[in-house]
């Protein structure tokens, strides 16, 4: 199956946009009003000098709109200053328009009255005329390579987890914004800034639908900021995000990430940027902009660093304008984009589906909010098993339907599916696909066990449970003994895995086989993994939550769910196209349109390692072309290699 990787082609920008969210160091959000064209020409400089395309820059609402029917024309010779000295430095910006909420506080302008930015129709109207005023005041500076709406518009709008606003009404509030945009005459590529943070990627409605906003905007723009309890999970957030965020299709933008240097190394720091750079990539992201650009030391005293102070030091360069770690990390990766012609790559096909279920974005009458964080966090776990077992995966949401075209489905700790999907899984695995589903009861007393028909038919045995009781696991640590060869796992390996979970969902599925063999018992002689075969495929049943486990467990990673995986894809017959014998090196490819191939390691050990990946061809070094058979992985590192397929 296709892999989402889709770019702003349609833009005659040739460079990906690689940049730095902008407020200069002598303002921050205030920066216009004592505009200084030699500070940000030197602070753009060095942003080039790094390799960096572009910078996504704001107009302070407060400022840019002080009256309900006035721009701050003086402010706008300001900005048209800032545009040149993006020309002349070969740079691009993308510009912002209703910034209200910045960096832990908002700002509204003083004739907003309280009025509701999005059911208010006077106030939508103001919005959507600064939105045209400015559009056709800079539509035509060749700096202009985008258009966002907002700045995390759902911190501002409303607050979401209190008082969220429908889908309707959001979605009626874009459509009158991006229209003003192209009614004024812009034609560059046009999102909303609002994070990516809707239904569709977070499990939570704060009104945002990507699908609802889709016919409207032209990319989708994650920031992700949030943290995990285990290393690995964490490298691999943004790029989780991203596959999530890909859901309508449009190109993803990596539109806000990065840390405050208060809060880590500068070592870690760069291991973060590093982590997240190349694995968004590997996840579909095609365009990157940290936050920010600067630190702003001088500005203590000012809101919002005087009351969210290690906001001051989310900086690639600090306050004197030297380069931080990340930014040299981003002065890396622009240098690997380069090499690979990073704008004429395609990810490679997947032959593995991970199933989305329909359950994260979709309220069915009367199923539970509260079920979807299980949900996340059990599909992220598995993506970063799916990562250690060199398997590429391929996101397919469960509401748009299931591929035909994939070897094998991945269903992690799944306890609900619609009527239709539970029949579908069947067809694929009789048509010769194979199905993987983990049990897992769920994490809440209402309605324990699976919500989907037939389990028992689906996967040959006969469920024991008691209505209403959990079967809980007392055990510490689970042990799945192979008691007949399963892919690469042979009778007699044994698998270990933390247990992990609340009085809910700390439990399994006991079952009796009737058209199933099993492969795998628990320390106790229980069935722990099952086989069914049917048609020409199969389904496999893991009686235990096993993502569900690992995603409650802190520093898990890399768990023994990889071996699983990597077994799965062998009896499934899905490719892994490159290999690597180590669960801490990750492996994956990206391929040009000219039929080059290009391999990614991604390291998650804190130790350097030495490997020999294996592969279809020979490797060889993206600079010099020698042939490659032992690569040398820094702590956290990656490397990058062209592979050279036999013939």
């Amino acid at each position: 199956m296709r892999r989402h990787s889709a770019q702003l082609t349609h833009h005659p920008a040739v460079l990906p946009w690689l940049g730095a969210n902008f407020w200069s160091r002598t303002g921050g959000p205030l920066m216009w009003r004592d505009y200084d064209p030699k500070t940000v020409r030197a602070e753009l400089r060095v942003l080039h000098e790094h390799g960096l395309t572009m910078t996504r820059s704001f107009f302070y609402w407060p400022d840019f709109h002080p009256q309900p029917h006035r721009i701050d024309e003086a402010l706008c010779e300001h900005f048209r200053d800032f545009l040149d000295a993006h020309s002349e430095t070969g740079m691009g910006t993308v510009p912002t328009f209703i910034v209200g909420h910045m960096s832990g506080e908002n700002w509204d302008p003083a004739w907003r009255g309280g009025r509701d930015l999005y059911e208010d129709v006077w106030m939508v109207g103001r919005q959507a005329w600064f939105v045209s005023q400015m559009t056709r005041r800079f539509k035509d500076h060749p700096a202009v390579t985008g258009w966002l709406i907002t700045n995390e518009m759902p911190g501002y709008g409303r607050v979401y987890q209190v008082d969220p606003p429908s889908s309707e009404v959001v979605t009626a509030w874009a459509q009158a914004m991006c229209n003003a945009v192209r009614a004024a005459g812009g034609t560059q590529p046009v999102s909303l800034g609002d994070g990516a943070w809707g239904i569709e990627v977070t499990g939570r409605d704060n009104g945002f639908s990507l699908r609802e906003t889709a016919e409207y905007v032209d990319f989708v723009g994650p920031h992700v900021y949030r943290s995990d309890t285990d290393r690995p999970r964490q490298h691999l957030r943004a790029a989780f995000e991203c596959e999530l965020a890909s859901v309508t299709g449009h190109p993803v933008v990596l539109e806000e990430f990065g840390l405050s240097t208060d809060t880590v190394s500068a070592e870690n720091a760069a291991v973060y940027y590093r982590q997240t750079l190349h694995n968004s990539l590997l996840g579909g992201a095609t365009g990157w902009v940290a936050w920010n650009n600067t630190d702003y030391d001088d500005l203590w005293d000012r809101s919002p660093y005087d009351h969210h102070p290690f906001e001051m030091h989310f900086g690639i360069t600090d306050s004197t304008g030297a380069a931080k770690t990340p930014l040299l990390e981003l002065a890396e990766f622009a240098k690997v984009l380069g090499a690979v012609d990073f704008t004429r790559c395609r990810r490679a096909d997947a032959d593995a589906a991970l199933v989305v279920p329909a359950f994260l974005e979709r309220g069915y009458p009367y199923s539970r909010p509260a079920d979807r964080p299980l949900i996340f966090t059990s599909l992220h776990q598995s993506y970063v098993a799916a990562r250690a077992a060199d398997l590429p995966v391929g996101f397919t949401r469960e509401a748009d339907g299931l591929p035909g075209d994939a070897a094998l489905y991945l269903l992690p700790a799944t306890r609900q599916l619609t009527t239709r999907t539970r029949r579908e899984l069947e067809h694929r695995a009789h048509e010769g696909a194979t199905v993987y589903l983990s049990f897992c009861s769920g994490e809440h007393p209402g309605t324990r066990g699976p919500w989907f028909d037939d389990l028992d038919g689906l996967f040959g045995v006969e469920l024991q449970l008691s209505y209403g009781v959990a079967e809980p696991i007392e055990d510490d640590v689970l042990e799945m003994t192979f008691t007949d060869d399963f892919g690469g796992l042979t009778a007699g390996d044994t698998l270990r895995f933390p247990v992990a979970g609340n009085e809910d969902s700390r439990a399994y599925l006991p079952v009796l086989p009737r058209d199933a063999r099993v492969v795998a018992v628990d320390a106790h002689g229980r069935p722990a993994l099952l086989v069914r075969d049917t048609g020409a495929g199969r389904t496999v049943l893991a009686t235990y939550p096993l993502e569900h486990m690992a995603a409650r467990t802190a520093r898990v990673n890399p768990e023994e769910t990889h071996r699983l995986y990597a077994a799965l894809a062998d009896v499934a017959g899905a490719r892994r196209p490159v290999t690597v014998d180590s669960p801490y090196v990750g492996a994956d490819v990206l391929v040009h349109q000219d039929g080059r191939r290009f391999v990614w390691l991604v390291s998650q050990s804190s130790a350097e390692l030495t490997v020999r990946p294996v592969a279809d061809g020979t490797l060889h070094d993206l600079t010099s072309g020698a042939p490659t058979a032992d690569v040398t992985l820094a702590p956290y590192g990656a490397c990058v290699l062209e592979l050279k397929c036999w013939s």
